[in-house]
C-alpha cells in the first residue's frame, strides 16, 4: 500500500458544486417592473388620491392654523400662516402634475419638433396663444411657474413662454368679474386688454433678445438633451417612466426654491399696509405709479385676492390708474416668483423680465390715469 506523505496537502473533495446551487437558490430574484396595465390603474388611483388631497387643502390648512395652532383667523400671523401651509403643498403638487404631464408630451417630440411646432410660422403667433392661455389659467404667479418650467425645459420658445407667465396670474376670468362688479365694465374689459397686451409685447421683446444662454445650466441641458429617440419607438411604458424621471430630476432642483418663495409671500401676505398705501397712490405726483409698482413687488397674491385690496385703496383716496399698476405689480413681479425663478434663470435674465415688465406695467398705469381717471 502506498504511503501518504504528511508534508504533502491533502484535497479533500470539492463541495462548492453541492453548496453552490442551494446558495443561488437563496438569493431573490429582481422583482419584475410594473406592466403597462398596472402603470395606468397605478396611475388613475394617486390622480384620484392627488385630486382629493388638493380639494382638502384648503379647509385643512384653516383647520390646522386656527384650530390646532389656535391662531385668530383675523390675526397678521394666523392669516400668513394658513396661508403657507395652504400654497406649499398646493404649488408643489401642481409643479409634479404638470412637470409629469410635459413629460409625456416631450417624450413624442424632440426639441427641434417642439419649437418648430410652437414658435410658428407667423413671429406673432405664439405669443398671443400663450397668453391666452395664460387667461384661462386661473393660476397666481407661483402656480403658474411650474407650467413655465414645464414649457421651458421642452424646448418652447423662451419669449413664448414669458408671455404666459405674465399672462397667467395677470388675467384670469374671477378678477375680471371682479374688477366688472366694483368699477365697471370699461375698467375690466381695459385692464384685460392691457394685461394681454402687456404679456404678449413683454415675450416678444424678451424672445428677441436671444437670452436662452441666460437659463440655469441644468434647464439648458434638458432643453439640448431632450427625447433623442424617435417617438415610435417608445411604448407607454417607456414614456411614463420618461416622465417620471423628468419629475425626479426638474422638481428635485426646484422644490426647495418653491418653499422659500411661498415663505417669503406667506411672511408678507398678512401684511398689507393699506392705509400707508394709498396714502403714496392718491398723491397726484408722476412718481406715484413708480412707487406703487415698487410697493407691489414684496407682496404677493393672486388677482383675485389683490381685488378687495384695490377697493379699499380706491375708497381711501387711490388714483385709478396707480391703483391698478400696483395690482399687476403684485400679481406679475411678486417677490415670492423671482425667488422660484432665480432657479431656472440666471440674474441676467431675470433682471432683463423684471424690468421689460415693469415697464409695461408702468404704462398701463399711466395711459389708467390719464383715460379712465375719475
Amino acid at each position: 500500500m502506498k504511503e501518504l506523505n504528511p508534508l504533502q496537502p491533502q484535497v479533500a473533495p470539492c463541495a462548492c458544486s453541492q453548496e453552490a446551487e442551494p446558495a443561488a437558490q437563496d438569493t431573490p430574484a429582481p422583482r419584475a417592473p410594473l406592466s403597462t396595465r398596472n402603470k395606468f390603474v397605478l396611475g388613475a388611483a394617486l390622480l384620484v388620491v392627488w385630486g382629493l388631497v388638493y380639494w382638502q387643502l384648503k379647509p385643512f390648512s384653516q383647520w390646522l392654523a386656527f384650530s390646532v395652532f389656535g391662531l385668530e383667523p383675523e390675526s397678521h400671523l394666523g392669516e400668513a400662516v394658513q396661508f403657507f401651509i395652504y400654497d406649499t403643498p398646493k404649488v408643489l403638487m401642481l409643479l409634479i402634475l404638470v412637470v409629469f404631464g410635459v413629460g409625456i408630451l416631450r417624450s413624442y417630440f424632440s426639441p427641434e419638433a417642439a419649437r418648430r411646432i410652437l414658435s410658428g410660422k407667423r413671429k406673432g403667433f405664439g405669443h398671443v396663444l400663450a397668453a391666452l392661455l395664460g387667461v384661462a389659467t386661473p393660476f397666481c404667479s407661483c402656480s403658474a411657474v411650474p407650467l413655465f418650467i414645464g414649457f421651458v425645459t421642452a424646448s418652447v420658445p423662451l419669449g413664448v413662454t414669458f408671455s404666459f407667465l405674465i399672462a397667467a396670474p395677470m388675467v384670469n376670468e374671477v378678477a375680471l368679474v371682479l374688477l366688472w362688479g366694483l368699477l365697471g365694465w370699461k375698467v375690466a374689459l381695459f385692464y384685460m386688454g392691457a394685461g394681454l397686451l402687456t404679456a404678449i409685447v413683454a415675450g416678444f421683446i424678451i424672445g428677441r433678445l436671444k437670452m436662452e444662454k441666460h437659463m440655469q445650466d441644468w434647464v439648458r441641458h434638458i432643453r439640448e438633451n431632450g427625447t433623442q429617440e424617435h417617438a415610435e419607438d417608445k411604448t407607454w411604458s417607456d414614456r411614463i417612466d420618461y416622465a417620471l424621471g423628468t419629475v425626479k430630476e426638474i422638481v428635485g432642483k426646484v422644490w426647495l426654491y418653491v418653499v422659500i418663495g411661498i415663505g417669503v409671500g406667506a411672511a408678507i401676505h398678512g401684511y398689507v399696509p393699506e392705509g400707508f398705501l394709498a396714502s403714496i397712490m392718491g398723491k397726484d405726483a408722476w412718481w406715484s405709479v413708480p412707487a406703487a409698482v415698487v410697493l407691489g413687488v414684496p407682496m404677493y397674491s393672486n388677482a383675485a385676492g389683490v381685488v378687495p385690496v384695490l377697493s379699499a385703496l380706491l375708497e381711501k383716496g387711490a388714483a385709478l390708474g396707480t391703483a391698478l399698476a400696483f395690482m399687476m405689480s403684485v400679481i406679475g413681479l411678486s417677490l415670492p416668483e423671482m425667488v422660484i425663478l432665480r432657479k431656472v434663470l440666471k440674474l441676467k435674465l431675470l433682471a432683463v423680465f423684471v424690468g421689460v415688465l415693469a415697464c409695461g406695467i408702468l404704462v398701463v398705469g399711466f395711459v389708467f390715469n390719464l383715460t379712465l381717471a375719475h
